[in-house]
């Protein structure tokens, strides 16, 4: 099984159970990295050319907007085929319901027809959101597993459910 990580991540300031902190790392780069090492997989991670606010709540106003205009905003990079990979693993933060918008703009230009899909998330009380059934709508033609979704301010201590999910799933 040759296996790719998809994921959106924002370090800087972040709502952590009530309360704001700044962090280096974002807390879907920790789970993405957990299943690269699990899975010795491959990760991509998309990036906003122009990026969100450091401020927390700069950034969920900028996501709203965003979100509401259906906006597929610009990326650093993009990956085109995933046609190497037999599992993809698609992760993001919650905003506003589901993924940000720029996992949007990745999606969307890939064919995973074939392809088993994992999605996975981070939130403060929020799941899965709506990720599944838009990871389902984007991924056509994919099998996709049932998602995981962990809290954000528990990231550091969750690598073993991480195990658990894939080991349930793959």
């Amino acid at each position: 099984m040759k296996a790719l990580v998809i994921y959106f991540s924002r370090a800087d300031e972040n709502y952590f159970g009530g309360a704001m902190r700044y962090i280096d790392k974002g807390n879907t780069e920790v789970i993405a990295e957990y299943i690269r090492d699990i899975c010795d997989a491959d990760l991509f991670k998309v990036e906003r050319k122009v990026p969100y606010s450091k401020d927390y709540m700069t950034c969920i106003d900028e996501a709203k907007v965003e979100q509401r205009k259906g906006e597929r905003p610009e990326l650093v990079a993009c990956l085109d085929n995933i046609d190497d990979y037999d599992t993809v693993f698609i992760g993001a933060p919650i905003y506003w319901g589901t993924m940000p918008q720029p996992m949007f703009t990745q999606l969307e230009r890939l064919n995973f027809q074939g392809k088993v899909v994992m999605p996975f998330t981070t939130h403060e009380g929020s799941g899965l959101a709506n990720v599944v059934k838009d990871v389902q709508k984007i991924a056509q033609g994919a099998t996709v597993k049932p998602g995981l979704a962990i809290v954000g301010s528990k990231v550091h201590d969750a690598k073993g459910q991480v195990e658990q999910w894939i080991r349930n799933n793959l």
